[in-house]
């Protein structure tokens, strides 16, 4: 789809993962006029590589006599059938319900919503023309107030497959990454400095689940959240969210891990590829503009308002971690700046942690 991922981060306005270089995945000849005889599109007058997202999941961009059309084959390990049925139950659930998203075409003979061919699992989306988050103050207030029209439209959605569950909160897999992190470095005095970087960030990690689950979220309700609430997940127009992009990691939470995640995303300040350079505070009128947007349909409890800023802790360190781990780089910045970054970031929001909370008190 239009942009299911973007380095935001890198451009200052979230924290999109960053992805190892490679060459982008292709289509075949055959497996492309085998796949688009499936579909009643009309006579094809363009097919153009749309390179935007994972380049596992290759793309083009069809322009048909019934309209323009993104065509999407699924990249390994995010093909399971049974996992793409339970994304596409919540997608036509909200295009039912009028949410702002590409709509799935059927297939031909049995409007199926996935096709699956050989090995492959392939999705077709109608195309909606839009442009990224504009940073503004209006498109801020949006982006919350569509995520808490998303929870609610979801409120009591039922499927007939199960959702995963897991999120940034409280995971092993963080200190899991973080140890292979300082196991890939040979020690020597900088070595030392590394260590006390990530014996920091594994503190911190901990504390910030520590008041999390000292607040009660395991007792909270759960239900369907997006989980990867940011810019890069949404197009706008004139300031407004006109498409909501990528629910392959929609899963039941409580609904204020998507809210703290969106509040990180849509406040963080970055700059060049210098992160060295990046301030250490968050844009506090985006935060509260995020979150007044959401208040508008959803109102926060004060026990999900607390929460906010020690979960952006969490959101922070999973999201830098994974990535780095696996390639030692996030997107094109060295892997080890880049933790540096987030350290200050970190401390900057829990020394203010009663100022955000205050912030969000007042959205």
């Amino acid at each position: 789809m239009q942009s299911e991922r973007s380095q935001s981060m890198v451009s200052g306005t979230g924290t999109g993962q960053g992805r190892a270089g490679g060459q982008r995945e292709q289509f075949s000849a055959e497996e492309l006029a085998v796949v688009l005889s499936h579909y009643d599109i009309g006579v094809i007058d363009s097919i153009v590589e749309f390179a935007r997202g994972s380049r596992k999941a290759p793309k083009l961009l069809i322009v048909a006599e019934h309209g323009k059309f993104i065509l999407k084959r699924r990249a390994r390990g995010k093909d399971d059938p049974f996992k793409v049925a339970f994304a596409h139950s919540l997608q036509l659930f909200l295009a039912a319900k009028q949410f702002p998203l590409p709509h799935l075409i059927g297939t031909r003979k049995e409007n199926n919503s996935m096709l699956q061919w050989r090995n492959g699992v392939y999705e077709l989306f109608e195309y909606i023309p839009g442009q990224t988050y504009p940073q503004t103050l209006e498109a801020t207030f949006d982006a919350g107030r569509v995520l808490g029209l998303f929870h609610k439209l979801l409120e009591s959605f039922k499927s007939e497959w199960h959702p995963s569950s897991g999120s940034y909160h409280a995971t092993p897999a963080v200190e899991s990454g973080l140890r292979s992190i300082a196991g890939s470095v040979a020690p020597g005095d900088e070595n030392n400095q590394l260590h006390q970087l990530l014996n920091f960030l594994v503190a911190n990690y901990r504390k910030a689940a520590e008041m999390v689950q000292a607040m009660g979220i395991d007792a909270w309700p759960k239900q369907i959240v997006h989980a990867d609430w940011h810019p890069g997940n949404m197009l706008y127009r004139d300031n407004h969210v006109v498409a909501i992009l990528d629910y392959d990691s929609a899963r039941l939470l409580a609904r204020v891990i998507d809210i703290a995640n969106g509040a990180l995303q849509f406040s963080i300040v970055g700059g060049d590829e210098d992160v060295a350079k990046w301030p250490d505070y968050i844009d506090e009128a985006r935060f509260k503009r995020f979150l007044r947007g959401y208040d508008e349909v959803m109102l926060l409890s004060q026990a999900e308002i607390r929460a906010i800023p020690p979960l952006m802790v969490e959101a922070l360190i999973a999201e830098a971690v994974f990535p780095i781990a696996t390639t030692g780089s996030f997107g094109k910045v060295e892997g080890i700046a880049f933790l540096q970054m987030v350290h200050r970031k970190i401390v900057w929001i829990l020394k203010n942690y009663d100022r955000l909370v205050e912030l969000a008190e007042a959205a």
